[in-house]
């Protein structure tokens, strides 16, 4: 359990950094981010190897309308990360597209898997978001985005998340449980 939860608080710290000591990180230069790189790896690390170690009580288990949920979340995550990318009409009304679908992906994977290790996981992370986001939100004002939003990159955005989430959802069933449901 305590790999898992070094692990959360790397990534915690990693990401963090920049926010709580912004000076400090922008004199490390490109060093700076490479070194946030390589924590931000090791805390993956960490995290996948203590939440294979970390045993405890189960208190849910997934449901067939939990999976349900837990799938259309995941695309409505993957389309805040395209949306973003995309700077679709969405990004003109939610500041951190990027962000709000993170915690999308972790709270679908708690409605999932109410085990200890994974609410100690996806409930750090998500615990992580509004405190990335507060940060984020005092170092300075949003400007919205402007359009104009072609209806055509809306769709593309779409089907994107569509496409990523079977992809993802493939590799998951491979590697791990399967997420769809039904095996």
């Amino acid at each position: 359990m305590l790999i898992l939860i070094l692990g959360v608080a790397l990534w915690w710290a990693a990401h963090l950094f920049k926010r709580v000591a912004p000076e400090r990180r922008a004199a490390m230069g490109d060093r700076g981010k490479g070194l946030v790189a390589v924590l931000l790896v090791i805390s993956v690390l960490l995290m996948v190897v203590g939440y294979q170690r970390t045993y405890g009580p189960v208190w849910w288990d997934r449901t067939a309308a939990t999976t349900g949920i837990n799938n259309l979340l995941i695309v409505v995550a993957f389309y805040f990360y395209a949306a973003d990318g995309m700077k679709t009409r969405i990004t003109a009304h939610v500041r951190h597209r990027q962000l709000t679908g993170f915690a999308l992906w972790a709270l679908a994977h708690l409605l999932v898997n109410g085990d200890l290790a994974a609410v100690i996981l996806f409930g750090g992370l998500l615990a992580w978001v509004p405190v990335e986001m507060a940060m984020i939100n005092r170092a300075g004002p949003w400007v919205r985005p402007t359009g104009p939003f072609p209806a055509r990159k809306e769709a593309m955005a779409v089907a994107g998340a569509i496409i990523v989430t079977i992809v993802v959802g493939l590799i998951h069933g491979w590697i791990g449980p399967w997420p769809f449901g039904g095996a």
